[in-house]
């Protein structure tokens, strides 16, 4: 038996514009998190679709966070964060914690421990954490979270951003 295989060539963009690295990085699907807590008596929160596993001992999980951001200096401050993966029931919420601050947690139902760490209470899994390390890396931060409490109701599927948007999408 002969394998055959073809060699395909890559092109290479050597200047690697922002919009076709969007693009390729879109091809991947991503699991969406909610990184909430209680600042200084406010409910201040963030989404974000590059949620990973890390480690089991000791337990850490990781997001990316723009540096661009201005909500993650506030929300860096907590004592305990909380951090939620979102049902796929979840698009509208998610949308609207990457919206105006002052309405993030309008009409969603959240749970704030005594430390401060705030989830949403649909949410698939649900963990208390604080920081473990960040790690600056390009125009993104790496935050590295150790876990404390876990809860989880595996019983509805994730929501997924794919493509620019939500949910597993075909190529026209």
């Amino acid at each position: 038996m002969t394998l055959t295989s073809t060699v395909t060539q890559l092109t290479t963009n050597q200047d690697l514009d922002p919009a076709r690295l969007r693009e390729a990085f879109g091809v991947f699907p991503s699991g969406v998190v909610a990184v909430a807590a209680e600042v200084d008596g406010t409910l201040t929160g963030l989404a974000a679709s590059s949620f990973t596993s890390v480690s089991l001992e000791p337990p850490l999980v990781s997001f990316s966070v723009a540096n661009t951001s201005k909500t993650w200096p506030d929300l860096r401050r907590a004592g305990h964060l909380g951090l939620t993966v979102l049902a796929d029931h979840h698009s509208e919420v998610c949308r609207q914690l990457a919206g105006p601050v002052g309405s993030r947690f309008d009409g969603v139902p959240v749970t704030t421990s005594e430390d401060g760490a705030v989830t949403l209470d649909e949410g698939l899994a649900r963990f208390e954490c604080t920081v473990y390390r960040e790690v600056e890396a390009g125009d993104h931060t790496i935050v590295i979270l150790e876990l404390h409490r876990v809860e989880h109701s595996g019983s509805a599927l994730p929501l997924v951003f794919h493509r620019s948007g939500f949910g597993l999408s075909r190529p026209a």
